[in-house]
């Protein structure tokens, strides 16, 4: 479970350009539920994945994951309890590394034993059969550098390499925005399928409405650091991008500024 209370990052404090990106936000998410977060440019999106990655360090409030306080704690001790998949394809995987050598630093994350252990004959088994199951046809390449791959095969990668790690966490940031659209809906499908295996706790961040409302069993939408919107279950089954629209509407009393969100 993800439990986040009053929490609150403030940027620039003290300054004339002092921003306040996240304001007293409350929200807890069930094991296994899968959450897409939607909002404006600058609506606090970002900012409350970094906060729950580590990143971003809360000028107050607090962050709970499975049970452990992990407000202060840094990205790196939050290894065995968050994975994470970026925006940019390439900062997911080490371009110099193979398939191979990036699928067993993700499995040696946040685990006792280390790079080594990760490589051994029995895991590489297991990393040519997540990686075929992609069907990419990859799985005859694991000693070939990341880096030669296109950037919808390493997001593709990147979401194994979060499935090996004893993470049961995922955060997606916007995670599909940088791929063509055909490679992009393989991605989100592709992610459904994980997440629904692996029954992972994720939030996706995405800047489309029709694309938060196409995976998921909840959607939240973040307005000026905070949760305007939040629906789930027989609410959101059926809605339409026109219906998020006039309920934002309704609780706001103004338009959504941002077009970007309205598009496809």
């Amino acid at each position: 479970m993800i439990r986040v209370s009053n929490l609150g990052v403030v940027f620039g404090r003290g300054t004339p350009l002092e921003k306040r990106a996240l304001d007293r936000l409350n929200l807890t998410i069930e094991d296994g539920s899968f959450v897409t977060v939607i909002g404006s440019n600058g609506a606090g999106k970002s900012t409350l994945l970094g906060a729950l990655a580590g990143d971003v360090l809360p000028t107050s409030g607090s962050i709970e994951i499975g049970g452990t306080d992990v407000t202060r704690r840094p990205t790196a001790r939050r290894a065995g309890l968050v994975a994470r998949v970026f925006q940019d394809p390439l900062a997911g995987s080490c371009a110099g590394l193979t398939i191979e050598e990036n699928l067993a630093l993700a499995a040696a994350r946040g685990r006792p034993r280390g790079f080594g252990a990760a490589l051994s004959g029995s895991r590489r088994a297991v990393f040519a059969e997540r990686v075929a199951s992609l069907g990419l046809k990859l799985e005859g390449r694991l000693k070939d550098r990341m880096g030669l791959l296109s950037g919808g095969q390493r997001q593709a990668l990147s979401l194994v390499m979060a499935t090996l790690s004893p993470s049961k966490v995922l955060l997606l940031d916007e995670h599909t925005a940088a791929l063509d659209p055909h490679m992009a809906d393989f991605v989100l499908d592709l992610t459904s399928r994980l997440v629904a295996e692996h029954r992972l706790t994720t939030l996706m961040v995405t800047h489309s409405m029709k694309q938060a409302l196409s995976v998921g069993d909840r959607t939240i939408m973040l307005h000026e650091g905070n949760i305007v919107l939040d629906v789930s279950g027989p609410e959101r089954a059926g809605l339409t991008v026109d219906h998020l629209v006039a309920m934002f509407r309704k609780v706001r009393g103004q338009d959504i500024e941002d077009d970007a969100l309205l598009m496809d």
